[in-house]
């Protein structure tokens, strides 16, 4: 049985390629969504793309995930620094989730150094551009093996 996992997007991932382009890169995220599943297939995983710009709604994924799941990727965007409610989500799903940024966010404005959504994490990895989130899938795909 093939290992399910979810890579979740927040707020304004859905512009990867023209936002930002010197913080966020060129590639756009049809293209990056695409490499990501290829990616986890070839590491034996199923991943399914899920992307909201609203609170609510990636809470809302969070709780449906912990029954089809084995783990999640998640990029919270700027939630990642200040939403207690997804934190408190991810504690009460019971799957791994791997916070992923795209940036060095330790290496931004002082507030993106902050994240309240770490301590739940099973882990986190920033700075390395898109290839973030690849070592994440592929943290996952270890992970409970």
């Amino acid at each position: 049985m093939t290992k399910k996992i979810l890579i979740m997007h927040g707020p304004n991932l859905n512009l990867l390629g023209e936002r930002e382009p010197a913080i966020y890169g060129n590639t756009d995220f049809q293209k990056l969504n695409q490499h990501l599943v290829n990616y986890a297939e070839s590491l034996g995983l199923e991943a399914e793309i899920f992307q909201s710009n609203h609170e609510g709604a990636l809470i809302d994924k969070l709780h449906e995930a912990r029954k089809e799941f084995a783990g999640v990727v998640f990029n919270a965007g700027a939630y990642t620094h200040y939403s207690y409610a997804i934190a408190d989500a991810i504690k009460a799903i019971n799957i791994p989730v791997i916070e992923v940024h795209i940036s060095n966010i330790f290496a931004r404005d002082k507030f993106r150094s902050n994240s309240v959504i770490a301590p739940v994490c099973a882990g986190s990895i920033s700075g390395f551009g898109l290839l973030s989130y690849d070592l994440a899938v592929k943290a996952l795909s270890e992970m409970n093996a």
